[in-house]
């Protein structure tokens, strides 16, 4: 699943490519990406112009002239392309935002995970996900003080709670497992068991790795790729994720991979001890 800096990336290239487009009608050819009724959701885009596209946490926010904001969530597979009209749009083109200026916005998505919602500009936190978000990964709002308060009250392991959108927005399976090796925490140490300078020392590498991972277009591991069709870079400069069996770059130490809440996690056992 596409974790913040890809969809930050994924944000800034659709602002280049598509803000200040008008659409001129829309085809849906899967219901089901449509959260709302859609005939409504189409007619109520007709001739509407995109003013700007924001991001909260992993959604996308497409905000329209008319006072709506479209929230977008790519899940698993979703991807937006823009091509001009007529373009063979391929067979996992579910959405098409036929725009005025002869150019598709194209929505793709291999899985049909994606949802796309239509509500009133400054409704958003309405939309299940948005509702219960925590804060972003920057400086200004994962303050110390709300990350000692948070861990300190949670028994729950480390690595599940880093990956609760609810505490904070945008860390996913990759940036997790980075985070936690920068930081030499284990995986599965409980939450509250992190001392305040353990908890400050996992707060900035955070905050720093998320801005390098936007910085490089983010992370392709499978199949995501920017709203140029290109892909990420920064999997060239994972420290752990994807490298079990290989040595540790600090210290020698074979790089582990196991299961923690269900999910793929790498670790160096020396370092990141329990």
């Amino acid at each position: 699943m596409p974790e913040l800096p890809e969809v930050e990336t994924v944000r800034r290239g659709l602002n280049r490519l598509v803000s200040g487009a008008t659409i001129a009608s829309i085809e849906v050819f899967w219901p089901k990406i449509i959260n709302n009724d859609v005939d409504s959701f189409k007619q109520r885009l007709d001739n509407q112009t995109i003013q700007t596209i924001d991001r909260r946490g992993k959604y996308l926010l497409f905000r329209f002239s008319n006072g709506l904001t479209m929230v977008s969530h790519l899940r698993m597979e979703g991807k937006y392309n823009v091509v001009p009209r007529g373009e063979d749009q391929g067979k996992h083109t579910h959405v098409i935002f036929h725009l005025t200026d002869d150019r598709d916005l194209l929505y793709n998505d291999t899985r049909k995970f994606g949802r796309m919602t239509l509500v009133p500009t400054g409704e958003e936190n309405t939309v299940a996900g948005l509702r219960t978000i925590g804060p972003e990964p920057v400086a200004e709002q994962l303050t110390l003080a709300y990350m000692t308060a948070t861990f300190g009250k949670s028994k729950k392991m480390i690595k599940p709670l880093l990956l609760d959108q609810s505490k904070i927005a945008g860390i996913g399976n990759i940036y997790a497992d980075e985070t936690l090796w920068m930081s030499k925490i284990h995986p599965m140490r409980p939450a509250n068991s992190l001392t305040t300078d353990e908890i400050a020392t996992l707060r900035q590498n955070i905050i720093d790795e998320m801005a390098m991972a936007i910085k490089g277009h983010g992370t392709t591991v499978h199949s995501f790729s920017t709203a140029f069709g290109e892909a990420g870079q920064f999997q060239n400069h994972l420290h752990v994720y994807g490298r079990e069996g290989e040595p540790c770059e600090r210290c020698g130490t074979i790089i582990e991979k196991i299961k923690v809440a269900q999910r793929g996690t790498h670790f160096c056992p020396l370092e990141q001890r329990l």
